[in-house]
């Protein structure tokens, strides 16, 4: 009994230091016509365009966002 109780702590500490990484979730593709700056990841709208003429586009201060080019940056980013 003693035995595997040994056994089983050792084989609990062996184990524990064991990492296992997280499976890759999906990667988004940008559209046609949407530019991805060098060194900047892609990440998808999570809301439908707010009026006609506003773009995708990124932002290298507040990251992705719609933008017009008469009203600028949805949500009031300058």
């Amino acid at each position: 009994m003693k035995t595997q109780f040994l056994l089983a702590l050792i084989v609990l500490l062996l184990a524990s230091g064991c990492v296992v990484a997280p499976a890759p979730g999906p990667v988004a593709v940008a559209p046609p016509g949407v530019v991805v700056p060098a060194g900047v990841v892609y990440v998808a709208p999570t809301y439908a365009v707010p009026a006609p003429g506003y773009t995708w586009r990124y932002n290298a201060r507040y990251g992705w966002g719609w933008y017009h080019p008469t009203y600028g940056w949805h949500r009031g980013w300058h």
